[in-house]
């Protein structure tokens, strides 16, 4: 599923919605998140999941095209652990 069809299906279970004001809803819900794990924080929807960041260190990467050494700054990256309930559900 996309981004426009979770649009489509909220608008289409909430008829007393507008699809622009659902496109608001989902923005802003995915703003939220990203906002908080840019500030370091950590988001959690029960019994969906946890959202936060990992620290990746410095390394030595390689070009793949030329094999030639190429240094890889360190960055944080997103991570997601999933809820329990979510676990079950997909091994049910």
């Amino acid at each position: 599923m996309i981004r426009s069809e979770l649009v489509q299906k909220i608008a289409s279970e909430n008829s007393d919605l507008r699809v622009d004001e659902v496109e608001r809803i989902v923005d802003t819900f995915f703003d939220s998140i990203v906002e908080q794990l840019a500030a370091g924080g950590r988001v959690e929807l029960r019994g969906f999941g946890a959202f936060s960041t990992r620290a990746r260190e410095s390394r030595t990467g390689r070009n793949p095209r030329t094999g030639a050494s190429v240094d890889v700054k360190a960055k944080n990256v997103p991570y997601f652990k999933p809820g329990k309930e979510m676990r079950e559900r997909l091994n049910d």
